[in-house]
């Protein structure tokens, strides 16, 4: 495939949500967010991607050259959970730590897939399952502030010996992010497989206040577990971000 350079009108790398199309059914505010990332070959993402779907690519460099795909583990705290108008209070705060792919489906829209979704909440885990069909765990999770320029997360999944634990540093803010970092960050929906078909679930939000960020300490077992290399998260991430939050909108799965 001819390397082609992506332009502003690239769908991939819209910083400003394209809106929702009627009323959002949930909002929630993720605070604190942490966005590892590791570049990988699209044939170790493509098996675990569901029907319609295929890997979305970017390389590195802001090129796309068809092969390079990107393996997240993104930390992040919910608060502000509410169904509009209605809000569920504390219930909607929790800890999350996810794994996810990238991903464009047969009717060109891009989003993401999340392999593994571990909550520090048992209603909040219970209740998305069902609602959604996302791949929710329940976990203990928690959240430290070790410096005035650090964030650290940790979760153990319950019944196993499963664990992650991102500890960052924090930089200055980022004035005019790259085209990966966007492209890594302003996912603007997510495929998800349930009942036999997989649908769209549109977001927006305001665009990502953006930081880069490098690691202090990593050690993760939530990404082997997702069926990707166990080997990735050994090596040093290829973007490390951090952002700290916004508030986000749903629409309903198409």
């Amino acid at each position: 495939m001819t390397a082609t350079v992506p332009t502003g009108g690239d769908p991939r790398l819209q910083a400003v949500a394209p809106g929702l199309t009627g009323r959002p059914w949930i909002e929630q505010a993720w605070r604190d967010v942490v966005f590892v990332h590791w570049r990988v070959d699209v044939s170790a993402v493509a098996p675990l991607l569901p029907a319609g779907t295929r890997p979305d690519t970017l390389g590195v460099d802001g090129v796309d050259d068809g092969a390079t795909t990107w393996v997240g583990l993104i930390a992040f705290r919910f608060s502000d959970t509410r169904f509009p108008p209605v809000s569920v209070g504390r219930v909607g705060d929790f800890i999350e730590v996810n794994v996810r792919v990238y991903t464009v489906d047969d009717r060109g829209q891009h989003g993401v897939v999340f392999l593994s979704l571990d909550a520090g909440k048992l209603a909040p885990t219970v209740g998305a399952r069902v609602a959604t069909g996302l791949p929710y765990k329940w976990a203990v999770a928690q959240q430290r502030r070790p410096a005035a320029d650090r964030v650290a997360y940790a979760v153990r999944r319950h019944g196993t010996h499963l664990r992650s634990l991102v500890d960052v540093r924090t930089g200055p803010p980022i004035a005019e992010p790259t085209a990966l970092e966007t492209f890594l960050t302003a996912r603007w929906g997510m495929h998800v497989h349930r009942l036999g078909r997989t649908r769209f679930w549109p977001n927006e939000h305001e665009s990502w206040p953006l930081h880069r960020a490098s690691v202090v300490s990593l050690r993760d077992d939530l990404v082997g577990a997702a069926g990707l290399p166990f080997a990735l998260t050994e090596l040093e991430p290829d973007s490390v971000l951090y952002s700290p939050g916004v508030v986000t909108r749903f629409g309903l799965g198409r």
